[in-house]
């Protein structure tokens, strides 16, 4: 799939309100794919071996499992299922397809900006793009999807 080269500063950003919900969606589905690649391995490690792991590599585990969820959705496809639904997508603050290194960023960053009171979020009302603070430090932006071209 190739992207279009999308004005940044296109007065047509997706509100606060849309993202938000987005990420609420997120939330729900993303509870399922850890139950798959998190939850279900750790269950079959304890009953089987009687294995449990320290924390902080339970913690690991999280933050990868997730980190590839997200990190090849926004690369392969430029965006999750949620952002599918509500026409949103990232792109680099040049309009063009974030690199691996920009999108690794971008999830490291939202952890910290998400957990801390969700500050990083309560950013973008003040963000002259609208842009959560994880987005401006990572130079990305999430914005409407464009329409295929006829």
């Amino acid at each position: 799939m190739t992207i279009r080269k999308l004005d940044y500063q296109h007065p047509g950003l997706p509100s606060i309100r849309r993202r938000l919900s987005s990420l609420l969606y997120e939330g729900v589905l993303l509870f399922g794919v850890l139950s798959v690649t998190f939850f279900v391995p750790h269950l079959v490690l304890a009953m089987t071996t009687s294995i449990l792991l320290p924390g902080w590599a339970v913690l690991l585990h999280l933050i990868v499992a997730a980190g590839v969820y997200f990190v090849a959705y926004w690369h392969f496809v430029g965006q999750t299922l949620p952002m599918q639904t509500w026409q949103l997508m990232i792109v680099s603050q040049d309009g063009g397809k974030p690199s691996i290194p920009r999108l690794i960023a971008r999830y490291l960053l939202a952890w910290p900006s998400i957990a801390c009171l969700g500050a990083g979020l309560l950013w973008a009302p003040f963000d002259r793009d609208r842009q959560f603070l994880h987005d401006r430090l990572a130079k990305t932006g999430i914005v409407f999807k464009p329409k295929p071209m006829p």
